[in-house]
């Protein structure tokens, strides 16, 4: 978990009535130009910038610059200050200057692997570490195992979750398919721990791809006294395949649940989904927990009075309170950027703000670190991923046939679907 704190000495070297090892600013900072926020990135013989610093301006900073520029800036200014670009180098400096520089380009590479997706953004680190490499060979082998370590993970991070998800849109059945044709998931997996478990899975599996830096570029918008748009590309597939597939899993519930034709089997369903639900909470999936919860308490499906009167509903009721750990983390989000601005009058940064951005998001990154520890069953994750689901128009058209519309307005509404899905008038 990343946390605020006081952020060290000043990167670059001091000058007259400056003392080394003297605060950027007094205890933590909070605000500075963006010039100095990326002079206190870099890294110097004596200096090494606190991690919760690296992350929090990593983070922050492609609100204002591109990360490959920002990468440009910081190589610059190491060969400045260091006389890398001289004939002959400082050899005991750059020995003590080296493993900061690598340390911190392992920090970026490992954290915002997305930064260095372009070609020039690896030149820049061949050609800062290659100035360092006569000083040390040690120095190209760590820059090799970092450069591979780096490849896998954008190869890992390309392959993400969204083929996963079949189709983007809801398949609106026309009628309820036979049972011989629709698998119903009671079919494939009729124990609640189990599916509990596999759609931990599944959840770790859509976490796992999303990049901190996607929760910036969804989340924070321009500033008013920003004079050019932020700089980053809208490039959160991997946040938005997560919200399909939290979508999907409360279709999913909702079809189940609206597909039987006897309310006897209805009933059977979601007393099922509910077990699962509680267990969901039991292992910390409060994700799914929330998802089946969101299916079950769509119209379609509540207004299944009779259906609902056969089911024992106490533990759901008691479910309903629970917190999802995610939708908390986006609303918290939204909030903090509504509520400060990404700059303060004088122009500098706002870096109170984006210390509790990045504690918030920091807690995140723990989170879906987590290692899923149940097997996986291949044939229910490929059904929750690709099992057909009704539209919105199509649940409500299920629920119509399963239990009559009790008013004038449902029944205006069955009409209208009778005739636009199944050409019935």
């Amino acid at each position: 978990m990343v946390t605020p704190g006081s952020l060290g000495p000043p990167p670059s070297e001091p000058t007259d009535g400056e003392q080394a090892g003297q605060p950027l600013l007094d205890g933590a900072l909070s605000s500075a130009s963006l010039d100095t926020l990326i002079e206190h990135l870099v890294p110097t013989a004596d200096y090494y910038p606190e991690k919760a610093y690296i992350f929090t301006f990593l983070l922050s900073s492609r609100l204002f610059i591109e990360p490959q520029e920002l990468l440009a800036r910081v190589c610059h200014l190491c060969i400045k200050q260091q006389q890398l670009d001289k004939p002959v180098l400082d050899k005991a400096r750059v020995r003590k200057f080296g493993p900061k520089l690598l340390q911190l380009l392992a920090e970026w590479t490992e954290t915002f692997p997305r930064d260095f997706q372009e070609e020039s953004t690896i030149g820049h680190l061949k050609d800062v570490v290659g100035r360092i490499a006569p000083c040390d060979e040690a120095y190209r082998k760590r820059m090799h195992q970092l450069l591979q370590a780096l490849h896998q993970k954008l190869a890992a991070l390309g392959q993400g979750p969204e083929h996963l998800l079949g189709t983007d849109k809801p398949v609106s059945y026309r009628t309820k398919p036979p049972a011989s044709i629709h698998r119903e998931l009671l079919g494939i997996c009729s124990d609640p721990y189990m599916l509990a478990q596999q759609l931990t899975h599944v959840e770790l599996e859509q976490l796992r791809h999303i990049g901190p830096e996607e929760f910036v570029q969804a989340f924070v918008n321009k500033d008013p006294l920003a004079s050019t748009k932020p700089c980053f590309s809208d490039k959160t597939n991997n946040l938005e395949a997560y919200v399909k597939w939290f979508n999907r899993l409360c279709y999913l519930v909702a079809t189940e649940i609206c597909m039987p034709a006897k309310k006897k089997q209805r009933a059977q369903v979601i007393e099922f989904f509910i077990d699962v639900a509680r267990e969901c909470f039991n292992i910390g999936n409060f994700n799914s927990l929330m998802a089946i919860i969101s299916g079950m308490n769509m119209s379609p499906v509540s207004r299944l009075k009779k259906t609902w009167a056969k089911v024992k509903t106490a533990k759901f009721f008691i479910l309903e309170i629970v917190i999802p750990f995610f939708s908390l983390l986006i609303k918290d989000i939204y909030f903090l950027n509504e509520g400060c601005a990404n700059r303060l009058p004088n122009g500098h940064v706002n870096f109170e703000k984006f210390l509790e951005l990045a504690k918030q998001v920091g807690e995140f990154i723990t989170w879906k670190q987590v290692e899923c520890p149940f097997e996986q069953d291949l044939s229910i994750t490929h059904y929750l991923h690709t099992a057909p689901i009704f539209s919105e128009d199509g649940l409500y058209l299920a629920s119509y046939e399963s239990e009559s519309p009790e008013n004038q307005t449902e029944k205006e509404r069955w009409k209208s679907l009778r005739s636009s899905i199944l050409g019935k008038t």
